[in-house]
């Protein structure tokens, strides 16, 4: 097995357990502004650091029902020049959504249930790595991976903050690759979601391994190992 197939579920495990930690948080965020989650709830990770060509979306949002009309309706983002943009209220929102993910996610991976567990500890160490396959992933990543990098890391920013955002956007190289991986192979988005478990469905999964293979390519073996340990031994809070 590639090592992208590999560390695939660790990394969607782990940004998946820190928006569940954040879940409360985010909540009363929109119950305060009276909204209910958009486009900066995904991707405020790269729209507090740039415009999103809207091709970049749209790749992003394949699976998933988007109506840009009713996204512009919110007040939170609009379209120029081809891009999503954050309003001067979008920012704000955004920018309150990026602390109450960081928040979790420190209060999250703080936790030490045994004493063999990092913690805080080697989360500036898991930055460093995985900002590396970003970095590497410029050279292979699709549209979305291409509009939802970089992300915006302000100095202030914590290790737990910086890692959510950089793993959010990690995601997206593989979601290119997985996109083209099955157009590759001939099939429609509505062959894909009738397709079971079988043949065909193990070789989207392994082209897919191996268009995603290239983000690591920056990274030794060891350090490889590293950031799979490393990320594996951080705590999900997915069973509360």
């Amino acid at each position: 097995m590639r090592y992208a197939g590999l560390i695939r579920p660790v990394i969607d495990r782990v940004y998946v357990g820190v928006r569940h930690a954040a879940r409360d948080r985010v909540r009363a965020l929109y119950d305060q502004w009276e909204l209910d989650p958009g486009i900066e709830s995904d991707y405020y990770f790269a729209l507090l650091d740039h415009p999103v060509p809207t091709g970049a979306v749209e790749a992003a949002m394949t699976y998933r029902r988007f109506e840009p009309s009713r996204e512009i309706a919110r007040g939170v983002a609009v379209i120029e020049d081809g891009s999503w943009r954050l309003t001067a209220e979008g920012l704000e929102l955004a920018g309150a959504l990026r602390h109450a993910i960081g928040a979790a996610a420190a209060e999250l991976w703080g936790l030490r249930p045994i004493a063999t567990m990092p913690g805080l500890a080697g989360l500036e160490r898991l930055c460093g790595l995985v900002g590396r396959c970003l970095e590497a992933g410029q050279a292979s990543g699709g549209p979305a991976f291409g509009g939802l990098t970089p992300v915006f890391e302000p100095a202030e920013a914590a290790a737990a903050e910086v890692l959510s955002s950089r793993l959010g956007a990690l995601r997206h190289h593989r979601g290119d690759a997985h996109r083209a991986a099955w157009h590759g192979a001939g099939y429609s988005l509505a062959d894909l979601e009738a397709m079971g478990p079988g043949p065909q469905r193990r070789a989207i999964e392994e082209d897919t391994d191996r268009l995603d293979e290239p983000v690591y390519a920056s990274l030794s073996d060891g350090e490889r190992l590293e950031l799979l340990a490393g990320l594996g031994a951080l705590a999900d809070g997915l069973g509360t």
